[in-house]
């Protein structure tokens, strides 16, 4: 074999040994490009319209858990607190517009009580006094009758004796639908038998109990 000819044989097996390896690296080029876009392929990938179509639901849940909290908790709440406000503002007003009417009748009926007590004529004394009783209760009904029929109903009689009691004010202390204090301001004038007049003005605490529709008075202190 010449010399040439031994130059081409060995060309040729370098370039049979070069053609397998070339070819298995182009083959695994392309085994690592598949595997690539196939990672690519099975990675998910989510676009912005995904993304906002998956953040929307949450919105109305949200939404409606907030209307049910309102429309069961926070309205019957505020309802109630409400009704509430109103019914004590309404009992408020009832309380004072009672309190008001109990002082202006118990001060009118003590003024005219205190005046029937003390007021009376030698001649009409025993049914003067008497129809005053019907204007008392508890106790003090009482011992102011024991005290008109054992003392002023007699001395009345004996030394004809009349008094004329007037009230020139009266002032509430305090007052409710059931029971009311008075202080009655009272100017008396007595006269003895043919004597001179004598005036006398003093005080009185009067204290009252409503019984049925009546101011009725239960206590009457001096001051």
């Amino acid at each position: 074999m010449s010399k040439h000819s031994q130059e081409e044989s060995l060309q040729e097996q370098t370039t049979a040994n070069a053609v397998p390896e070339v070819a298995e690296t182009t083959a695994t080029e392309e085994s690592v490009d598949n595997v690539d876009e196939a990672d690519k392929t099975d990675e998910p990938t989510e676009t912005a319209d995904e993304t906002s179509e998956a953040a929307e639901p949450a919105k109305p849940k949200r939404g409606i858990q907030w209307a049910r909290v309102f429309a069961f908790g926070v309205l019957p709440a505020v309802a109630l607190l409400l009704a509430m406000a109103a019914g004590y503002l309404k009992w408020m007003d009832n309380s004072v517009r009672d309190s008001d009417r109990a002082r202006v009748e118990s001060m009118q009926a003590a003024t005219d009580s205190t005046i029937a007590l003390l007021s009376y004529k030698p001649e009409t004394v025993e049914q003067q006094l008497g129809a005053a009783r019907d204007l008392l209760t508890g106790d003090f009904r009482d011992s102011y009758t024991s005290l008109t029929n054992d003392v002023v109903i007699p001395g009345a009689k004996q030394k004809q004796i009349s008094a004329v009691a007037t009230v020139p004010k009266a002032a509430s202390v305090s007052a409710n639908p059931n029971h009311a204090v008075v202080l009655v301001f009272v100017n008396q004038t007595v006269i003895v038998g043919q004597s001179a007049p004598t005036d006398t003005a003093s005080s009185v605490r009067v204290t009252l109990d409503k019984i049925g529709d009546r101011w009725l008075i239960a206590n009457f202190d001096p001051v």
